[in-house]
C-alpha cells in the first residue's frame, strides 16, 4: 500500500508539473525537430541566419513556433505559423534608436523608468511597435508595448527568471 501511495504522489506531482507547463503555452525544441516549412521560410527571409533556439507556444489556441537566430550581426526572434508564414519579427535595438514620439510616451507613461531593453516589433515587413523592457522610478519591473505613435497597448509584470526556469 505504501508503494502505491508514493506513486500515487509522484503521478500528482508530475501532472502539477505538466499543467504549469501546458498554462506556461511554451515548450523547448530542439532545431532539427521543427518543422521543414518553418526552416525554409527563415533560410528564404534570411539566408545567412543561424538558428540559435526554438520554442513552440500555444497561445489562445493558435500553435506558432518562435526562433531566434543570428544574422549579420543581430539577434532575432521570428515567429512563424506550422506552416511557414513569418507572423512576427522582434529585433532589439538600442533605446536612443526609439522614435521620439514613442520615447516620449514612454517617459509620459513611467516617469523616471529606466530602460533596460527595447524591441522593434514588426509585421509583414513593417514595424508595428516597440516593446520596452524597463524598471520603474518604484522598483517594478514590466514589459510595455507602444505602437509606433506611441500609443501604449499594453504592459506586462516581468516574471522572475527562478520562475521561468521552473515551467
Amino acid at each position: 500500500m505504501r508503494k502505491f501511495m508514493g506513486r500515487l504522489a509522484a503521478v500528482a506531482a508530475a501532472v502539477v508539473l505538466m499543467g504549469t507547463m501546458v498554462q506556461a503555452g511554451e515548450e523547448k525544441v530542439a532545431l532539427d525537430k521543427l518543422p521543414e516549412a518553418v526552416v525554409k521560410a527563415i533560410k528564404a527571409k534570411y539566408p545567412k541566419a543561424e538558428m540559435v533556439s526554438a520554442e513552440k507556444e500555444d497561445e489562445d489556441g493558435k500553435k506558432t513556433f518562435e526562433v531566434e537566430i543570428k544574422t549579420e550581426g543581430q539577434a532575432l526572434e521570428v515567429a512563424l505559423t506550422h506552416e511557414g508564414k513569418i507572423i512576427q519579427v522582434e529585433k532589439v535595438i538600442d533605446a536612443k534608436d526609439l522614435p521620439k514620439v514613442v520615447a516620449e510616451a514612454v517617459e509620459a507613461k513611467y516617469p523616471k523608468a529606466t530602460i533596460k531593453k527595447v524591441e522593434e516589433v514588426s509585421k509583414e515587413d513593417k514595424v508595428a511597435s516597440y516593446e520596452v523592457a524597463l524598471v520603474t522610478a518604484d522598483k517594478k519591473k514590466l514589459e510595455a508595448e507602444f505602437d509606433v505613435t506611441g500609443k501604449f497597448i499594453e504592459e506586462e509584470k516581468e516574471e522572475p527568471k527562478e520562475e521561468k526556469k521552473e515551467k
